[in-house]
Order: structure tokens, then C-alpha cells, then sequence
């Protein structure tokens, strides 16, 4: 079988790829937002909270899940989510190294 396009990126370079694709929607940002406030809740906190139904929110929470930005842990019946900091890291490491570099270049 042939090598996928995302062979041809380092590891890092795929995660933050990963990442900013969980974050590209308007109402996953609004989740981590959420929880950066409430530090952790249940989905249905979550669905008071927002303009969302209940399996909406659901599937915003797997794919926030999936790309290691938020974890979870089985209270009861529920799961209660809270942010993963290990993602947000990687982020902070890249965005710093952006930063840092763009200040040191004249552009155009």
C-alpha cells in the first residue's frame, strides 16, 4: 500500500494539523472557552450553555476528544470533560515559535 500524504510531514507538523482542524469550527472553540472557565462538566452542561442540541454537542466533544484536546473521565452515567494541557502545549510551542521568528524577519 502507498505511502499517505501525511507521511511525508514530521509527527509534529501532522498534531498541529490535527489540532487546528478540531479547532476550525466556530463552536469547538466555544467548548474549549467553556471549559478553560469551568475547568470540567458534562455534556450537558455544555448543551445549557450553547445554542446546540444535545447529539451536536456530542459529536463536537468526540472530535475535540479525537484530536487530544480535551479528555475525559466516566463519572456515573456521565463523562466529565476537561481540558487535556499536553495539546495546548504543543500549541503554545508553536504559536511561540511563530512569533519569535516573525519578529526577527522584515517581510516585503
Amino acid at each position: 500500500m502507498g505511502a499517505t500524504k501525511t507521511d511525508f510531514f514530521t509527527e509534529q507538523q501532522n498534531r498541529i494539523a490535527t489540532i487546528a482542524k478540531a479547532l476550525g469550527h466556530p463552536a469547538r472553540v466555544a467548548i474549549i472557552e467553556y471549559l478553560l472557565k469551568v475547568n470540567e462538566c458534562i455534556c450537558g452542561d455544555i448543551v445549557n450553555e450553547l445554542p446546540l442540541a444535545q447529539p451536536t454537542v456530542s459529536q463536537h466533544l468526540k472530535e475535540l476528544k479525537n484530536a487530544g484536546l480535551i479528555k475525559g473521565n466516566i463519572e456515573g452515567n456521565s463523562i466529565c470533560y476537561c481540558i487535556d494541557e499536553k495539546a495546548f502545549e504543543v500549541l503554545n510551542v508553536f504559536f511561540s515559535n511563530i512569533i519569535s521568528t516573525e519578529k526577527k524577519q522584515n517581510c516585503c
